[in-house]
């Protein structure tokens, strides 16, 4: 018999059915008792009086504990006067189908009960939050969305391996392995294969899937495994092309998503919809330091790249003066970027970062594409040339002039539903000391 989920009960009034569930709440009372079952998709009322007819089922239920599994069939009522749904089941049969200790490790009605890093330990009953299950219902929405604007624009989607040879940025740590005798690592990044595939003709082409980067960041928004959506694009004239690509593809996915859930997303997280209705602002890395201190009175460390602060303040910024929740900032200098990073007649970088309500969610750019300059920036940055040789080969033959951009997912779903720390915004969260569950 096919499951019936709860959301779909309206449709079994006064029918004979089976359901299964957790056992989310019990009452035992003098002449009654209540059992709440859950499926992740709703809530029903389980209602079984005291009596000789029902002695088994009620000593059944004397011995239930929390967040065991149970079936139950009988009938569904129409009870206006049950609070839940106004509909109750009276059951025949009852049978737990898996057992629950009765104390559970953390309180999964209560975050706040437990330690984070306790919850994270267990992960599996962390989950069975509703809003955690709603949070991850919102990215299937989120990613597909993404993911179907893409086929509507006739992207090409490639799936780059996870054991790699050599490194796609310079400098960045990489988690070595042992493959056969030969050092690899894993991968941090689709690039060098995007990049790949528009030499090989491809227009257009995305990837969504897992990129691994071992750096030793113990940050709220950092994580060592990340699930990526990444793109690529052939024949543009300009890194502005990649901006305007990767505007449409947020507001699309954003919309969809709004679209779908936006009321139990701010009924449940409190948030508001980003602003689709306006252009994303954008400005130079040297107009933004200049804002920062003009308007902010702040001076970052750093000249050639962007601190958290200054981050935030460029999205107070953005939202003050363009009503916009996003801003590009533009034109990084060459010493804060990949060596395959096109550079302009002022020695800029064809690059930008997105910064989404105080957080960096994107690096893209316009892209290298004529191996002459390619060896000649990889050489300023130190890097040997032939030791990226199978890279460089990919320029060899002809390459279109082409750009993109990389996004963490989990990063931008932490931003749209604004929780604090990633790793309460990825499945199973993995950073420098974590390595279970």
């Amino acid at each position: 018999m096919t499951k019936i989920y709860f959301k779909d009960l309206k449709n079994y009034l006064d029918q004979d059915i089976s359901l299964e569930g957790f056992i989310d709440k019990i009452r035992d009372l003098q002449y009654v008792q209540f059992i709440i079952l859950r499926d992740g998709t709703g809530e029903v009322q389980v209602t079984v009086e005291k009596n000789e007819d029902n002695k088994k089922l009620n000593e059944i239920v004397s011995n239930l504990t929390l967040e065991s599994t149970l079936k139950v069939t009988g009938k569904l009522l129409n009870s206006p006067n049950v609070k839940l749904n106004g509909m109750e089941m009276i059951p025949t049969e009852m049978k737990p189908t898996s057992v629950s200790l009765s104390e559970l490790p953390i309180d999964i009605k209560n975050k706040d009960k437990a330690l984070r890093e306790t919850r994270l330990d267990y992960r599996f009953l962390d989950l069975r939050r509703k809003d955690n299950r709603l949070f991850f219902e919102c990215e299937t929405c989120f990613e597909h969305a993404l993911r179907e604007f893409f086929i509507k624009n006739d992207f090409i989607e490639i799936h780059s391996p996870k054991i790699a040879k050599g490194t796609a940025e310079s400098g960045a740590e990489v988690f070595k392995i042992d493959y056969f005798g030969e050092e690899a690592c894993l991968s941090q990044s689709p690039q060098f294969y995007k990049q790949m595939a528009i030499a090989a003709g491809f227009n257009k082409v995305f990837e969504i899937g897992p990129v691994f980067r071992a750096e030793n960041s113990h940050t709220s928004y950092h994580a060592t495994e990340i699930n990526m959506a990444d793109a690529e694009i052939a024949y543009i004239s300009s890194f502005e092309e990649v901006m305007d690509t990767e505007e449409d593809w947020l507001k699309y996915g954003i919309d969809h998503l709004w679209e779908e859930y936006g009321e139990k997303i701010e009924e449940v997280f409190k948030v508001e919809k980003p602003n689709t209705k306006v252009d994303f602002p954008r400005i130079t890395l040297k107009e933004a330091k200049e804002i920062l201190k003009d308007k902010y009175h702040f001076v970052g460390e750093r000249v050639d790249d962007l601190e958290r602060q200054e981050e935030k303040l460029l999205c107070q910024y953005a939202k003050e003066k363009y009503q916009s929740d996003f801003i590009f900032i533009t034109k990084f200098p060459f010493s804060a970027r990949p060596f395959y990073h096109m550079l302009d007649e002022n020695g800029d970088t064809n690059s930008y970062d997105l910064l989404f309500r105080g957080v960096e969610i994107t690096t893209g750019a316009q892209r290298e594409h004529r191996q002459d300059i390619l060896k000649q920036q990889m050489i300023t940055k130190n890097i040997d040339p032939n030791s990226l040789d199978f890279y460089l080969e990919f320029f060899a033959y002809g390459c279109p002039p082409h750009g993109g951009f990389g996004v963490g997912i989990a990063r931008i779903m932490m931003e749209l539903f604004q929780i604090d720390n990633i790793r309460e915004a990825t499945f199973v969260y993995r950073g420098p000391t974590r390595l279970n569950p």
